[in-house]
């Protein structure tokens, strides 16, 4: 899902996402399937006279209100951007861990077996690694869990609401997002599993523990939402990691030590089109073209609400 503004609503200077992310998709030439016909609000209060769904999901859940946003294939965007970066003459390497950096003039990069010296660094590893990116006070990792549903007909998707390609995500809780995909299935996500510490993301495994549990309360969830999802089979399960600030801010600012560095996360659910739009701007920055924005200033405080 594609939205246009960060989890904690507008930011002083950021500026048009959604804009911006089809600039750079243009520039680059992603494939993306990138499709920005707005997207919907639930809610169980204030719900729309005319509102495309009516869902059973601890009351009546509806549409309240339409916004900027969309969807695109995350798997084929990162593709697409690997391909331009090498395109540029970047060089990638994949399965090769950084362990620490050494704060130095220039930083190095420490590897399993190598180190690397380099002018600039972006450290861009969001919920892990976060001793790394400096996050370990500024939030908390998560993990968070989807499941698809086998192809629905024309007839079922009408009854649920979704003959139309709007993603949708709850504005109150227990949240609930989700969207059509192409052939028909509907993507739905739900539920954080707690953690310890955030190398516990990589040893979990969704079929045993509290993250099967929560499957099967989404499971159980989406089949009461409407009659014609009773019976809906599941194709695929999984989850992944998310990185919720202590004020639904995203990270963005220079490592404590080094001006040479720059570490960007922390999109809390926003990050599928931020991340992007933020990457590019963190590009120019570490060329001296643009300067960091002034989010963080008071981070690291928690704050008194949270947005989902």
């Amino acid at each position: 899902m594609a939205l246009a503004e960060s989890a904690a609503g507008k930011l002083p200077g950021l500026g048009d996402v959604l804009k911006g992310l089809k600039e750079i998709h243009r520039e680059l030439q992603l494939d993306s399937d990138l499709h920005l016909r707005g997207a919907w609000e639930l809610g169980r209060t204030n719900i729309t006279r005319n509102s495309p769904l009516a869902w059973n999901d601890s009351g009546t859940l509806g549409v309240v209100k339409k916004i900027p946003g969309g969807t695109l294939d995350p798997g084929k965007q990162v593709s697409s951007l690997a391909r331009a970066a090498q395109r540029s003459g970047a060089y990638i390497f994949e399965n090769t861990g950084v362990e620490k950096i050494s704060f130095e003039q220039p930083p190095t990069l420490h590897l399993p077996r190598k180190r690397i010296s380099a002018g600039r660094i972006l450290i861009a590893t969001n919920a892990e690694s976060l001793e790394l990116n400096n996050f370990t006070n500024s939030g908390e990792s998560k993990f968070t869990l989807s499941l698809a549903t086998a192809p629905l007909t024309d007839k079922q998707l009408q009854a649920i609401g979704l003959s139309s390609h709007h993603p949708f995500y709850t504005v109150d809780m227990p949240y609930l997002w989700g969207r059509r995909f192409h052939n028909g299935q509907v993507i739905f996500g739900s539920g954080l599993v707690q953690l310890n510490h955030w190398s516990e993301l990589n040893t979990l495994n969704i079929s045993t523990g509290e993250p099967a549990t929560l499957m099967r309360l989404l499971e159980s969830r989406v089949r009461s939402l409407h009659p014609a999802l009773k019976k809906v089979a599941f194709t695929n399960r999984w989850g992944g990691p998310i990185f919720i600030t202590n004020d639904w801010i995203p990270i963005f600012r220079h490592h404590p030590q080094s001006k040479n560095v720059i570490v960007l996360g922390g999109y809390s659910g926003h990050g599928v089109a931020l991340s992007v739009y933020l990457g590019r701007w963190a590009a120019k920055a570490l060329l001296g073209k643009r300067k960091l924005p002034s989010w963080n200033k008071s981070s690291g405080k928690k704050s008194s609400g949270a947005k989902r």
